[in-house]
């Protein structure tokens, strides 16, 4: 069997194809040549970039067989994660890769805007010597507003008390606690342009945010406050911001990001209060070896069918060790629901037992996944299956209970078809081996394996039926490796499921169906393709 191919589309470390390991056809591709890009995509089932590729709708298309798109750093600009969602493409990147890197050039920029150390630098090296016109101010005592107090705003806070700097910091999303103890006092946006000595940036780039320091909070600033942007260009108005600089209400800055890269012309260049690099925020050896390891830890888990925990489209989020056996269970489980029915219009997931109070959220992409696997005829995965329910008019629901009825954990799948009858299969792990097993099938209680090839019919009870599945699955060169019976009161209805060793075509379950009379008959192949 071949290996999968996956496409390195850009210069990765040679520690990201280590951590990729020997099970992969690992190549290379130039990601800024198009038609080299777009030929190499065509074989690939993963593809690894970092900012110059763009994977948008055309590229995304042009790789069929594309299972994960995994970008080496933080942003996803240069990635349409629309259209990777709906062609049930994973997209994963490496958000705590360059955090480290990113908060030590904050405070890089805080020290040369405070020290003037561009101007001081380019001055000498002109041959001036200009002590007087480049005095600085200290950090200490200082106030610094952090907006944004995420992963990276959070490190630039504890590195700033070591300064001995007074925080502040505004972030709509943080709770009280979990500010007080970063050592931060959270207060509104304009108050806290309004006493800040130091601002720095660490919001994401959305319409919310972009130019949310421009001309009106500038104008609320402290006099010579100085502001540093490592988070994304835009956020701070370029325009705004050298015109305050110039008449000389910001007495410095320090810009890494531009609202475009690289900026043709900006005023800021020309300002010796503003200090400015290239983007540099995660240019660490140590974050790109960092995001590109990541990455392919990620590509593994995706190309093994696995969820991912840094899938940007993938709702499951991090998965709890308790949850995470119970994912193939319940996609079987989807499966075999979708062998049972035809059209459904609701489906429900219900959890009960000890991983009743976990994040099942993984168990229901799993469900979805299961239940669409064998009835569309696009590829489906963690990403996509919830778009195939929503857009199929699916209404999906999740219950739980710490009760499980005799068993530690049980998984219940529920679906209402579009004549309104209802469906269910529930299924445990048990052992130290956690042996998938069935437990449940439209109320009718058993036990019986998992196995790769299950055949099910209900029936009404009488003697002999057994032997009538026997008989006929045997003139058709099927081998029974097991078999369940369960029954609903003495001489009412029967259900039997049978576990073969080889898939049974339509044809032959109708032939045993009528055979044994079974009003409702089913066979569920849980092989992988």
């Amino acid at each position: 069997m071949p290996k999968p191919v996956v496409l390195l589309a850009e210069n990765l470390s040679p520690a990201t194809v280590e951590a990729l390991g020997p099970d992969f056809d690992v190549r290379q591709a130039d990601g800024t040549d198009r038609p080299a890009l777009l030929t190499a995509l065509a074989d690939a089932d993963a593809v690894l970039v970092r900012s110059a590729t763009h994977m948008d709708a055309e590229a995304i298309a042009a790789a069929p067989r594309l299972k994960v798109i995994a970008r080496a750093g933080v942003g996803l600009d240069n990635v349409d994660v629309p259209a990777a969602t709906t062609a049930g493409v994973m997209v994963v990147n490496a958000p705590t890769s360059n955090i480290i890197s990113a908060a030590e050039l904050t405070m890089t920029h805080l020290l040369a805007s405070a020290r003037f150390f561009g101007a001081g630098h380019a001055s000498l090296k002109e041959g001036r010597w200009e002590r007087k016109r480049l005095t600085g101010v200290e950090l200490y005592d200082k106030t610094l507003g952090i907006i944004g107090l995420g992963r990276i705003g959070g490190l630039v806070a504890e590195r700033a008390k070591s300064f001995g700097m007074n925080l502040i910091g505004y972030d709509p999303y943080i709770s009280a606690s979990r500010a007080a103890q970063m050592g931060v006092k959270v207060m509104e946006l304009d108050e806290l342009v309004e006493q800040a000595d130091f601002l720095t940036v660490h919001m994401p780039k959305t319409p919310e945010t972009v130019g949310m320091i421009g001309r009106e909070q500038l104008a609320k600033a402290k006099q010579g406050v100085r502001i540093v942007n490592v988070a994304r260009g835009g956020i701070v108005d370029e325009e705004a911001l050298a015109e305050a600089v110039a008449s000389g209400r910001v007495g410095g800055a320090g810009i890494d990001v531009w609202s475009q890269e690289p900026p043709e012309h900006s005023e800021l260049m020309e300002l010796d209060a503003v200090n400015v690099t290239p983007h540099l925020g995660a240019s660490t050896d140590e974050a790109q070896e960092k995001a590109g390891v990541a990455v392919a830890k990620s590509v593994r888990l995706a190309l093994a069918g696995e969820l991912v925990p840094d899938a940007v489209n993938v709702a499951g989020g991090k998965i709890d060790e308790d949850v995470r056996p119970g994912i193939p269970l319940t996609e079987r489980l989807g499966r075999i629901i979708a062998a049972l029915t035809e059209t459904v219009t609701h489906f429900k997931l219900e959890v009960k037992g000890e991983i009743a109070s976990k994040d099942v959220g993984a168990l229901k992409l799993a469900a979805l996944k299961g239940l669409f696997k064998d009835r569309v005829d696009v590829p489906v995965s963690y990403v996509n299956a919830p778009v195939l329910a929503d857009e199929r008019g699916v209404d999906v629901s999740v219950e739980t209970s710490d009760v499980a009825d005799g068993f530690r954990n049980v998984i219940t799948l529920v679906a209402t078809t579009s004549a309104g009858a209802q469906v269910s299969v529930s299924g445990t792990l048990t052992g130290p081996k956690q042996v998938q097993k069935l437990v449940e099938v439209n109320g009718f209680e058993l036990e019986i394996s998992l196995t790769d090839h299950l055949l099910i019919f209900e029936y009404v009870d009488r003697p002999g039926v057994i032997g009538v599945f026997g008989q006929a699955l045997g003139r058709n060169n099927v081998n029974i490796a097991g078999m369940q019976v369960s029954r609903a009161g003495e001489g009412g209805r029967a259900l039997s499921v049978l576990a073969v060793d080889t898939a049974v075509t339509p044809e032959i379950v109708q032939t045993v169906a009528a055979a044994a009379d079974a009003e409702h008959a089913a066979a569920v192949n849980l092989t992988e393709d």
